[in-house]
């Protein structure tokens, strides 16, 4: 299974951002994560592998949404109103299989496969 990111970049506070994550072919729940610097990394948002059911982290709901297009086998994620504090490294990450198809894990250990992270920096 490979993962690639891409879209990250540098931006300023109150811009928009729209990060991709291509996983062709794989039908399970997908999730973005962040890792800023001298931090863990941390949960940001899930998508089911339906499309249907979605969940953010309460830092960024309301600002970030998560999307998917399984005939391109694309993941994004958008992110508006981005802030200082969402400079980090992020990584889209392939869950492990699941019958569930509303199957939305925010915990890493649910995820076998990942991508190499996409930069993004956010200035004030």
């Amino acid at each position: 299974v490979q993962l690639q990111a891409s879209g990250g970049g540098l931006v300023q506070a109150g811009d928009s951002l729209r990060l991709s994550c291509t996983a062709f072919g794989l039908n399970r729940a997908m999730g973005w994560f962040r890792q800023a610097p001298g931090k863990e990394r941390e949960f940001v948002a899930v998508i089911s592998r339906s499309g249907h059911m979605t969940s953010y982290s309460s830092s960024v709901k309301g600002r970030f949404t998560i999307s998917r297009d399984n005939a391109k086998g694309t993941v994004e994620l958008l992110m508006n109103t981005l802030k200082p504090e969402d400079t980090a490294v992020y990584y889209c990450a392939a869950a492990y299989a699941n019958p569930s198809s509303g199957y939305v894990p925010v915990q890493q250990v649910s995820y076998p496969y990942w991508g190499k992270g996409t930069l993004v920096t956010v200035s004030s």
